[in-house]
């Protein structure tokens, strides 16, 4: 995989740009948000060193859903459409961590669905 180095302060993913890669934290931070209708920026996460991100993009050719911004330096490696395919039919295990990080944000987002609804009632 390509290594790629980015600045504290560079926006390496915007939203709703198109893409077809996901990126893994090597080395620094990194934060995502998500711009809102009225233009409000909301936190989502902070990812760090072996996280991934860009994955839902590479998956379902959709719009990035969120922005991502380095908080420091930071030192990327970036999967490709191609090296992801590869994996897929050579090497399916080596997709499980992307697989748990996606069952893991689902659960999360469930869970924040749950709490919305019980502040609800």
């Amino acid at each position: 995989m390509k290594k790629l180095h980015f600045k504290r302060g560079y926006e390496i993913i915007k939203q709703g740009t198109v893409s077809d890669c996901a990126y893994i934290i090597e080395s620094g931070s990194v934060k995502v948000s998500k711009t809102l209708n009225n233009g409000e920026e909301k936190l989502i996460a902070i990812l760090e060193e072996n996280d991934i991100f860009g994955e839902m993009s590479m998956i379902d050719s959709l719009p990035r859903s969120a922005n991502v911004v380095a908080l420091e330096d930071c030192t990327i490696s970036l999967m490709t459409q191609e090296i992801f395919d590869s994996l897929s039919i050579n090497n399916p295990k080596a997709l499980m961590p992307m697989l748990r990080v996606l069952a893991r944000r689902l659960r999360n987002n469930l869970e924040l669905v749950e709490n919305l609804e019980n502040q609800k009632s």
